[in-house]
């Protein structure tokens, strides 16, 4: 799908506060409400638009602990990746899984309570995961950037 110039400002505003009524954006685009919906509903059925969420503040709900694992299988087999990512799948505590190139074969972005809910993490869920060969984890110190936005 091309995006044009109205597309990008609208999907800009909607990155910024997916919950604006459709009247403001109209005011907000110099477009009716009309023009407004029907793009946003073009935008949803083309996935550009793939999902509405509410961006939760981690302190609030006491989930500080931010740590990055790399995953390194044992062999790149089909099997052993197609095992590796079903299980990664379940665990909650990964907020995100990269298959990734370098010396690893995995970058997982792990969100928990502590240190001590990340140790659990690692040896009674991940590491628990058959076909591993090694782990390497970085823990957060400070949060310098961090936005869900995509510039267009």
């Amino acid at each position: 799908m091309q995006l044009d110039i109205t597309d990008k400002r609208l999907l800009e505003l909607l990155q910024k506060d997916s919950k604006q009524t459709n009247k403001a954006l109209s005011n907000a685009l110099g477009l009716s409400v009309t023009a407004i919906y029907e793009r946003i509903k073009k935008l949803e059925n083309n996935k550009v638009i793939s999902n509405y969420v509410a961006l939760i503040d981690k302190k609030q709900v006491e989930k500080e602990f931010v740590a990055f694992c790399h995953v390194k299988l044992v062999q790149h087999s089909k099997d052993f990746v197609i095992k590796f990512e079903r299980e990664v799948r379940k665990l909650e505590e990964v907020l995100e899984c990269y298959h990734i190139s370098g010396d690893y074969d995995y970058l997982l972005k792990v969100l928990v309570e502590d240190m001590e809910a990340f140790r659990d993490f690692m040896v009674k869920k991940l590491t628990t995961i058959d076909h591993i060969g090694s782990t390497h984890s970085m823990f957060v110190i400070n949060e310098v950037k961090h936005t869900t936005a995509i510039t267009l």
